[in-house]
């Protein structure tokens, strides 16, 4: 058995995020991504490379959330894909991009200081079709 994957993303929020809806009425989230890059030299030590600048985009109910929590300079971690599109302009030739597509996003944890609320996001109703508990003595009986 392997273990599942996904491809991951690492950088910070470079741009601020904007929030739009398809025709359909589909959330859409957008921003660059700034993505820092090394290299290790033969001596140990790392020379920083230039910085790579990546479309992230994300969808539905994680791309509003996502919205409402992450700002310009937040480093973040994100698993997802990459997806190609072709993108055309009047006169001129035709270009194609590519776009990260997360499908999960979260702070990350070696740049940000945080707390974590583990209060569960909905809370459990109450179950309908059981026995109703009552907590009385058990009446005593004599013979």
């Amino acid at each position: 058995m392997t273990i599942p994957t996904q491809m991951s993303l690492h950088g910070y929020i470079a741009t601020a995020p904007e929030l739009s809806f398809t025709d359909k009425g589909h959330a859409r989230f957008y921003c660059r991504v700034g993505i820092e890059q090394h290299r290790k030299e033969v001596d140990g030590s790392f020379t920083r490379l230039d910085l790579v600048y990546a479309d992230l985009v994300m969808f539905e109910r994680t791309a509003e959330r996502a919205y409402s929590r992450f700002k310009p300079g937040d480093r973040i971690i994100a698993s997802g894909y990459i997806h190609e599109y072709e993108q055309e302009r009047p006169s001129q030739p035709s270009e194609i991009r590519e776009q990260f597509v997360a499908r999960r996003i979260g702070h990350d944890s070696a740049w940000t200081r945080y707390a974590v609320d583990r209060t569960p996001a909905k809370q459990p109703e109450a179950p309908h079709n059981e026995m109703t508990v009552v907590n009385e003595p058990t009446p005593a009986i004599t013979l």
